[in-house]
């Protein structure tokens, strides 16, 4: 008799710790964020913790549960792939965001679905094929190369820049969408009349190193620009060269219209030596101090970026977007209810993209989108870019 009634006060207590709980506005469900590690990915990282600034963790009573994944996510891919499954243990679980969505993404979101199809499966920045990931995801963002493709040649125009520069190596150039944007900007040169070139440039991962390839990009910016001249706008696709190349072409009165992954910490704090450790996660308060910088190293008006990081806005939009549509206050796959989320996050700035649609079959992808934000160019503003209406023959161009 002692033990039931132990049990019924045990029983009694936890009913009055719901009611205060729900009193005291207790979510009705979670979310849940996967990222990488602040060394593998900072941005994202970040995202997920202005969502939990927003809604509150899980563990205090709030709505959102991070978890970060292993930086060697390739070798630790069943990790990766247990970590984001476990989420639907969750019994108020109701929507799930990977961004990065690293490789075993897919086969999380299959156990999800497996154990709980009422979850939303939402994929930031895919790193496995567009086809593969929309099989199971509900939702997929990624970076609209295509697009920029001519805008970022289009922007380049209007800054002056009477040559383009693309410089990368065979290892990115074997890849399908960066490829595909090394196309497009070669014929968008000729259409708007810029001279294209290719510069080859050491792979990081090579035996020179990332010290290596960082040391050829500041060696070899002052030969190209004496060779192109000063109207010249330089593109890398590689991040770890950014920061050289951002470095030289303020020195040399050249032109940078964005980064390959645009940020306003994408490069420039390391290229000018700027301290964000105040600033970090405010963005306009980063781009204010970044601009301050650019403008005093020469850059005014040459150089630019995105005013919000492309991984946070990401995830913090993501976020929103699924739990706007499990309280039915957003619909899964308008894009006009993500622009909104977007827009949130980003005051200022405008947002734009496409579905995703297949370069051999023309097949538009319902559930995987590519965005792209408008250009910002340090001491001259927004460059309206969200705006430019991309002709469709640029869409048709393979690698």
């Amino acid at each position: 008799m002692r033990l039931r009634r132990l049990g019924w006060l045990a029983l009694s207590a936890l009913l009055v710790l719901w009611g205060a709980s729900c009193a005291l506005g207790a979510p009705k469900f979670h979310i849940g964020i996967a990222t990488l590690t602040v060394s593998q990915a900072e941005d994202t990282l970040r995202g997920a913790e202005r969502m939990i600034q927003e809604y509150g963790d899980v563990a205090k009573g709030g709505m959102i549960k991070h978890i970060t994944l292993p930086d060697n996510f390739m070798s630790e891919m069943e990790t990766t792939i247990s970590q984001i499954a476990s989420f639907a243990d969750d019994p108020l679980m109701k929507v799930v965001v990977v961004d990065d969505a690293i490789p075993g993404t897919t086969e999380a979101f299959r156990r999800i679905k497996e154990k709980r199809p009422d979850i939303l499966c939402l994929a930031g920045e895919p790193q496995e094929d567009p086809g593969v990931i929309s099989s199971v995801a509900d939702f997929a963002i990624g970076v609209d190369n295509i697009a920029r493709g001519y805008l970022i040649i289009h922007t380049a125009k209007q800054l002056g820049a009477k040559t383009f520069v693309h410089i990368s190596f065979p290892r990115h150039m074997s890849y399908e969408l960066l490829s595909r944007r090394r196309a497009i900007m070669e014929a968008a040169c000729k259409d708007l009349g810029l001279k294209f070139a290719f510069e080859t440039a050491p792979d990081p991962t090579s035996d020179v190193g990332v010290a290596g390839a960082q040391q050829f990009i500041l060696e070899k910016v002052p030969a190209w620009v004496k060779k192109y001249g000063k109207d010249t706008a330089f593109f890398c696709t590689n991040d770890a060269q950014t920061e050289p190349l951002l470095k030289q072409v303020a020195a040399y009165g050249a032109i940078f219209v964005e980064p390959d992954l645009p940020s306003p910490i994408m490069g420039y704090p390391g290229a000018f030596g700027i301290d964000l450790s105040k600033e970090k996660g405010n963005w306009p308060a980063i781009l204010k101090k970044v601009e301050a910088a650019v403008i005093k190293a020469g850059g005014k008006g040459r150089m630019g970026t995105w005013a919000y990081s492309y991984g946070w806005s990401t995830v913090c939009a993501l976020a929103e977007y699924g739990k706007r549509i499990v309280e039915k206050k957003a619909k899964l796959g308008n894009l006009e209810d993500l622009w909104k989320c977007y827009d949130r996050y980003t005051p200022g700035a405008k947002w734009n993209g496409q579905l995703y649609r297949d370069v051999n079959t023309g097949v538009k992808m319902k559930n995987f989108v590519l965005v792209y934000q408008d250009t910002y160019v340090f001491g001259r503003g927004f460059m309206n870019v969200t705006s430019v209406k991309v002709p469709e023959k640029y869409f048709k161009i393979k690698k």
